[in-house]
């Protein structure tokens, strides 16, 4: 599954943990690992030069505050060093003991940064890292380091939020909202409830209540004018119509494309539908439900080139209680739900003067319609007949 795993080490339980899980992962796919330990020895220097001036004044003549300097520089160089050999140590000697190809990494900088870029200069398909580190408060959420490299990372990376490294006896939870993405965390957490042996759930939530919630805020604001230009009534009809009764049937489609996709990887697949915030929900189910990760793709149905990772995402990895896999690779639907349905020209006409927002909406309920009756083309008859029937 992994070629190359990253183990971001600090000492800390919840780096420890990751150690055990990560290692478990790389023992399962005969990975290649490497520790890394990341110290800060200039950023000490720079703090130390800045508190010179509150030497006593026999300490600040040039010859003595060279010779703080050298001494001070030296045992902070040294001793970090030797305090990320140590960190290293105890990791290669697991790895070893496995019977795993490992390597220890130390590096000097700004810890997030440093991980980045080791993480982009040797290509590990997999990033392993503690939620918290030696710094965690009781008021603390996630750690600082974490959070930011999880924005950058642009591999897999598996964030340990179980610092005792207890919660084997829960399910593994992909979270599906229709992108590749989503199906690609799907696919990793199919693979990993091989390797820990787990049961393997897909969960997915639509939210019905924000479009309405929209409207009305609308509805408040618009002149008589306005409201005819835009069309108030006739959109709001529409999401009466499409939105309400359609998310709900496009999320469960979500699950049957998930279930057929685990079932073609010899896996019985547990389907969950919510209604509601997406993350809101997806937390909440988490709390209650104990599983041992949460897979998440970076990004979701609505991504932009230019976005480092899904609002989805980040609130899951801030809050969730459980272990958090965000993955970057993005798998395609199983080949038999994948619709063969044309659009004839007309067809294609009504579609594009559908509003953007629910213009996907009505594209997948129409394909997906076309593919149960074994219909070939849609047609605006055909479009015609699907509305109907949601309207019943």
């Amino acid at each position: 599954m992994y070629r190359k795993i990253l183990f971001c080490l600090d000492n800390s339980d919840y780096a420890n943990a990751g150690v055990e899980a990560g290692l478990t992962i790389a023992d399962a796919s005969r990975s290649i690992v490497a520790g890394c330990h990341v110290y800060a020895a200039r950023l000490h220097s720079e703090r130390f030069r800045e508190m010179e001036d509150g030497l006593p004044p026999e300490y600040r003549t040039e010859d003595k505050l060279k010779g703080q300097r050298d001494v001070h520089e030296g045992l902070i160089e040294q001793g970090l060093k030797i305090i990320s050999d140590s960190y290293l140590a105890p990791f290669l000697a697991r790895a070893e003991t496995a019977g795993l190809a490992a390597a220890g990494v130390s590096r000097e900088g700004k810890n997030f940064e440093e991980i980045v870029r080791e993480a982009e200069e040797n290509a590990y398909d997999l990033v392993v890292m503690g939620a918290h580190g030696l710094g965690k408060t009781d008021l603390s959420r996630i750690g600082s380091v974490v959070e930011r490299a999880a924005r950058r990372i642009k591999t897999d990376i598996l964030i340990m939020k179980d610092a005792s490294y207890s919660g084997l006896s829960g399910d593994i939870i992909a979270a599906i909202d229709g992108s590749g993405a989503s199906f690609g965390a799907l696919n990793a957490a199919i693979r990993l409830s091989k390797v820990f042996n787990t049961g393997v759930e897909a969960l997915s939530a639509f939210d019905p209540d924000f479009h309405r919630t929209a409207f009305r805020s609308i509805a408040g604001v618009l002149s008589d004018e306005a409201g005819r230009i835009f069309r108030f009534k006739e959109q709001e009809k529409l999401h009466d119509e499409i939105i309400d009764k359609g998310l709900a049937r496009i999320y469960a489609g979500h699950l049957e494309s998930a279930a057929k996709m685990a079932g073609d990887a010899g896996v019985t697949l547990k389907t969950t539908l919510l209604s509601g915030k997406a993350s809101t929900e997806i937390i909440r189910y988490c709390q209650t439900e104990s599983p041992f990760i949460l897979a998440l793709g970076r990004t979701g149905v609505h991504a932009t080139e230019a976005l480092d990772i899904g609002a989805t995402t980040e609130n899951c990895l801030r809050e969730a209680p459980c272990n958090i896999l965000i993955t970057s690779r993005e798998a395609a639907l199983p080949e038999a739900l994948a619709s063969g349905a044309e659009w004839d020209v007309e067809a294609e006409k009504i579609l594009s003067s559908i509003p953007s927002f629910v213009r996907a909406l009505v594209k997948k309920m129409a394909e997906d319609a076309a593919k149960k009756e074994g219909v070939a083309v849609i047609t605006p008859q055909f479009m015609r007949k699907v509305r109907e029937r949601l309207g019943r």
